[in-house]
């Protein structure tokens, strides 16, 4: 790309262009005649709930399969094994504190 077509992209002297001050924000470049954005709430984004009861049940599915993974032939205290059980007892224990969170909130799921 050269200089002056990028230059032309670049809008700090663009006139189609104007700078504005944002707040709490850093200083922008918006079109000439709009509004910059203030705040941008999360659900703009993206997804942002609870996986609810299937993805609960996902994570059970998946705590079995690492706990299959402790039958075989190697000894039950190897390096692929201590990580097996070491995932699979955080993972219950997010699933216990999750339980523990619905079963005492009044909105629970």
């Amino acid at each position: 790309m050269t200089e002056g077509t990028h230059h032309s992209r670049v809008a700090h002297d663009n006139p189609a262009t104007a700078r504005v001050n944002q707040p709490g924000r850093e200083e922008g470049v918006v079109r000439a005649g709009s509004h910059p954005v203030e705040h941008e709430r999360p659900e703009d984004w993206g997804w942002h709930g609870e996986t609810g009861k299937w993805g609960r049940i996902g994570a059970v599915v998946a705590l079995g399969f690492l706990l299959l993974m402790l039958a075989g032939n190697e000894p039950l205290i190897s390096t692929g094994h201590v990580w097996a059980i070491t995932i699979t007892a955080l993972g219950a224990l997010v699933l216990f504190m999750d339980w523990r969170r619905r079963k005492n909130s009044w909105r629970s799921r």
